[in-house]
């Protein structure tokens, strides 16, 4: 009976795919948006393209419908809108204005619109602006303001034409406007203004601040285009979907993946650290196991931040680049160390040396994490890069690993062992945009193949030959050989990938064998080999090496309290703590020297010595084969790299696409790169 009932689900599962195949049953209705890219809240590069297409695509669908969005300049989508070429615009301001032409869906969370001035700039609000904004304005009136045209923004600065305002089309222009002295205030979000500096102005950041309290605290809308057909009953339906988003908790759920959401709630029993960290296994046990810290500190409150690497990195710079305070604690890896240290974004934390035993930490990544010789970050744990494999089909195949791979080996070996119809791929590596993604990666293969990213004089190199071969063994190893969509796969996503058992050949962190060698995470624990990350013509920087370690910004108000938590999580007292609950082979690996003289450690962990080995002998102050002026193995040790290495990493994610060519995102990274290091003044 069992058996029947099972076939005939699955008969019936099989008609109605082939119904919707055959276009026999009528797909959902698709609705078409249109946006201007306005990052961190919607935009083709962000992860989900934002939060607010992520808010809007769930509230449609639970009520029916597909959603499309088109990215245009913003004068332009609501020209579209108008005129019924697209079914509405997003996000929007509600404006009475626009009513005649635009019906405005329920609020949902928006941004904080605010005035952005240099720090050299003594000028204060009389009053505050939300509650008497004529007399707030008053003291402001001689001063020039920088707005995008379109964007409604405050009551007084809209309405009043004696203000001196210049309209831009877009943010970026007011801030190359404020920096030639052009203007005063730019008028922006918060967030934007902090996403702008952290990608595109980079050499901006701490020289200018927000003025306090901000403008006014704006809620977005979906604004239904009226001369669109049917606008009233999706206006309708889209209100109910954001209704049951918002009742279920998955509207906070999203703002928080996205890194946007604010704990409004007072507390008054305890003092709350806020703790901004990376969506990693290891990170995870530490939230988990967190209790036990509460547990000996009632007095105090753990509030996790966690995030994916690339917003995590994301939320913590554009927080220093405005001052906004909202975090405690930072989870940072060795580039920010000795750059923000040298800025006095980050408080030494010299006074827990002692009762840390920092002399039991591996020498060289006490020296990546101090600066001038004081320790400004703690390191949770550290890791090199390595090569990872699939013993079992190797054997299959009848291949023998070498203990040192080339990328001529690394080729063969993906092409040998890739069988696509039993979902086993010949090769995983990073692929997703990021300059701590896929130019972390990309930047130890350019290393040993002989390449650099700038020549002695600061001048970009990214049209060399070694740059060209890189690119394209990486397009040709990934698209032949790699997963379904590699520009979508990080770390994290290839290590669930090689856990699975989809991956023949992975390239990546020694931080994951602890979880590939876990019989609780791991189907392939028992099938793991392991040697070091390939060379080509140099073994110089083909392997890296980087920690994540946590760090007290100097804005935060509760240093000693952070320093309770700091030292919790680093101490030996955890790593026992996280044997005795995860086993030993899930300890935070690469930091402490006592760690590795642990037979149990030894035990359960085959690859301890190896990596070890590899943490000491990677060598960030000598890296590649020609002279450089920067240091760094993935990373080039230069407070613009975040935003170099994001925007080469987005258009080398192209490649893997289809939508660019290796010579195309070569020549436009090359560009890039050059504007970059001229507004910096590296080079005229």
């Amino acid at each position: 009976m069992r058996g029947s009932i099972q076939r005939t689900l699955f008969l019936w599962s099989v008609g109605l795919w082939w119904l919707a195949g055959a276009g026999v049953l009528s797909a959902q209705p698709v609705i078409q948006l249109a946006s201007t890219e306005r990052e961190p809240y919607i935009g083709p590069n962000l992860p989900q393209q934002g939060y607010v297409y992520e808010v809007v695509q769930e509230a449609f669908r639970r009520v029916g419908y597909q959603v499309e969005v088109i990215f245009h300049p913003w004068a332009r989508a609501v020209a579209d809108a108008k005129r019924g070429a697209v079914d509405g615009i997003l996000p929007a301001y509600y404006n009475a204005v626009w009513e005649e032409q635009f019906a405005f869906s329920d609020p949902f969370p928006g941004d904080q619109v605010g005035l952005l001035k240099r720090k050299a700039l003594e000028v204060r609000y009389e009053a505050d602006p939300r509650e008497f904004p004529q007399a707030a304005f008053r003291a402001l009136k001689p001063y020039r303001f920088g707005m995008v045209r379109g964007f409604f923004t405050n009551s007084i600065l809209d309405a009043d034409d004696s203000f001196s305002k210049e309209f831009v089309t877009n943010n970026l222009q007011n801030f190359d406007k404020i920096l030639h002295d052009r203007i005063d205030f730019i008028v922006i979000d918060k967030y934007t203004a902090a996403n702008i500096m952290v990608n595109q102005r980079p050499h901006m950041i701490g020289e200018l601040e927000f003025m306090e309290p901000p403008l006014a605290i704006k809620r977005f809308h979906l604004a239904f285009s009226k001369a669109s057909k049917g606008h009233a009953q999706r206006l309708q339906d889209f209100n109910r979907g954001l209704q049951s988003v918002r009742e279920d908790g998955t509207l906070k759920t999203i703002l928080s993946k996205h890194g946007l959401y604010r704990d409004t709630q007072p507390h008054h029993q305890k003092t709350k650290l806020r703790i901004g960290t990376v969506s990693n296994p290891d990170m995870l046990i530490m939230q988990r196991l967190s209790e036990e810290f509460e547990k000996q500190h009632p007095h105090l409150e753990l509030e996790w931040r966690i995030l994916g690497e690339n917003t995590l990195r994301q939320r913590l710079l554009g927080d220093l680049a405005i001052s906004d305070g909202q975090f405690d604690i930072m989870t940072i890896m060795s580039y920010e160390v000795p750059i923000w240290a040298q800025r006095k974004w980050i408080a030494p934390l010299e006074s827990i040396q002692k009762t840390l035993d920092v002399q039991d930490v591996v020498p060289s990544v006490r020296a990546i994490t101090s600066y001038k010789d004081r320790l400004y970050a703690m390191p949770f744990y550290a890791e090199s890069s390595m090569t990872y494999y699939r013993k079992d089909l190797f054997e299959k195949a009848g291949l023998v690993m070498p203990e040192q791979p080339t990328y001529d080996d690394i080729k063969r070996f993906a092409a040998a062992v890739h069988d696509p119809e039993h979902q086993t791929y010949g090769i995983c590596l990073r692929g997703k945009a990021g300059w701590g993604e896929n130019m972390a990666f990309l930047s130890t293969m350019v290393n040993t193949f002989g390449g650099r990213w700038f020549d002695e004089n600061w001048h970009p190199v990214l049209q060399s030959l070694q740059w060209k071969t890189v690119l394209g063994l990486y397009q040709e190893l990934l698209t032949q050989y790699g997963p379904p969509q590699p520009h979508l796969k990080g770390f994290t996503e290839n290590l669930e990938l090689f856990s699975q058992g989809h991956c023949g050949v992975w390239i990546d962190a020694t931080v994951a064998a602890g979880l590939l060698f876990n019989p609780e995470q791991s189907q392939v624990h028992d099938k793991v080999g392991f040697v070091r990350a390939p060379i080509a013509v140099t073994p110089k920087g083909s392997h890296w090496l980087t920690t994540w370690a946590f760090a007290v910004p100097t804005f935060s108000k509760r240093y000693s309290e952070a320093l309770e938590f700091i030292t919790w999580a680093t101490s030996k007292e955890y790593i026992q703590l996280v044997a005795q609950t995860e086993g030993w082979v899930a300890v935070p690996p690469g930091t402490r020297l006592s760690t590795y003289l642990d037979p149990h450690y030894q035990k359960a962990a085959p690859f301890a010595n190896f990596v070890l080995d590899l943490i000491r002998t990677a060598n960030p102050q000598d890296a590649t084969l020609r002279p450089v002026p920067y240091t760094g193995i993935q990373f080039v040790g230069i407070p613009e790299f975040p935003a170099i290495g994001t925007q080469v990493g987005q258009e080398i994610a192209r490649i893997l696409t289809g939508t660019s060519s290796v010579t195309h995102a070569l020549q436009t990274s090359q560009r890039l790169v050059t504007r970059q290091m001229q507004s910096s003044g590296y080079i005229k």
